[in-house]
């Protein structure tokens, strides 16, 4: 059976408890409103509807949920049980409670097909229910071992046909690795060739470089050599310049000395002349007053010596410290 047959015949037997729960309940209320009227007080013979309605929803609540449970597999315990067979009796006895007490065994008998055909349906359909519930159930364990073994084949196909194709990528990456290995050989043969070829060349290039190179470097030294003995007798005669400069700086240190002793002795002399008895030759003064310049005398002092007037040694005083002023230079200097 197919899950579509399962479906159809749920579909049969809900259909089929429900029609017979809704004619049972439409009965028991046409059967028991009645009954009640004659039991309830006049002012409330519209309440009679109500005692059957509430009996037969029970019954709707408990065939709902025993479909519910039977669909998921589940049992709800003792307690759906009794409330079926509570429900069940109750309706039964409202529906022959007339009868009964009028001992009308006929009626009796009349009144009981419904309410026992619903407890009966109710507790067929629950069974029916239950065993479609399991049988699904298996058809599904069945399906899903099936899908299972499929899958495993699959699988199984899978594996087989990734070992196949790592089998021949396996043979074609040993065949690329030959072939590599054979284009390896044939390249390191040719490299090597090439290597011995240009190994030669180098050979061949390093001997002609080193005579070159030997050339260079006698050339070099030859070089050197000029070049040394041109620095040793440009040394010699730069010791020699340097000789003549200090043997001249010398001797111009020396006459520069002898100058100034020679003047230092003039200037001495004219100073240590003392205060001049007259005035003096211009020469003479002028000399006189240079030297008291050069000595740091004061121009009184300056004009006791040479005898001129304060304002003409001033003037010459004024010529040493600014000989831009005049044309005249100190006749000490010249001689």
């Amino acid at each position: 059976m197919n899950s579509v047959q399962t479906r159809s015949a749920e579909r049969a037997l809900s259909g089929g408890t429900w029609l017979i729960v809704c004619g049972a309940m439409l009965y028991s209320i046409l059967t028991v409103t009645p009954l009640m009227a004659k039991h309830t007080a006049s002012q409330w013979a519209w309440t009679a509807p109500i005692l059957p309605l509430v009996v037969d929803a029970a019954v709707v609540i408990v065939v709902k949920l025993d479909d519910v449970l039977a669909r998921l597999g589940g049992h709800g315990g003792r307690w759906p049980i009794v409330l079926r067979w509570m429900t069940g009796l109750m309706t039964w006895a409202l529906n022959i409670a007339d009868s009964a007490l009028k001992k009308d065994l006929v009626g009796v008998a009349v009144h009981s097909v419904a309410p026992l055909l619903l407890i009966v349906t109710a507790e067929t359909s629950l069974a029916y229910r239950r065993a479609i519930a399991a049988a699904v159930a298996a058809l599904e364990a069945d399906r899903r071992a099936e899908r299972a073994q499929r899958e495993q084949e699959a699988r199984e196909r899978s594996e087989r046909a990734r070992a196949d194709a790592r089998e021949e990528r396996e043979h074609a990456a040993q065949l690329v690795r030959e072939q590599r290995e054979h284009e390896a050989l044939l390249a390191h043969e040719q490299t090597e060739r090439e290597e011995r070829r240009r190994r030669e060349e180098r050979e061949e290039r390093e001997r002609a470089e080193a005579a070159e190179r030997e050339i260079r470097e006698r050339r070099e030294r030859e070089r050197e050599h000029r070049e040394h003995e041109r620095e040793r007798l440009e040394h010699q005669a730069r010791q020699r310049a340097e000789a003549e400069q200090r043997e001249r700086s010398e001797r111009a240190a020396r006459e520069q000395r002898e100058r100034e002793e020679r003047l230092t002795r003039e200037r001495d002399a004219l100073l240590g002349r003392g205060p001049a008895q007259g005035k003096l030759e211009e020469a003479e003064a002028r000399q006189v007053v240079a030297a008291a310049y050069e000595v740091a005398l004061s121009v009184r002092q300056a004009v006791e010596l040479c005898g001129w007037s304060v304002g003409w040694v001033s003037s010459r005083y004024a010529e040493q410290r600014d000989p831009s002023n005049s044309g005249a230079e100190l006749a000490i200097v010249s001689q």
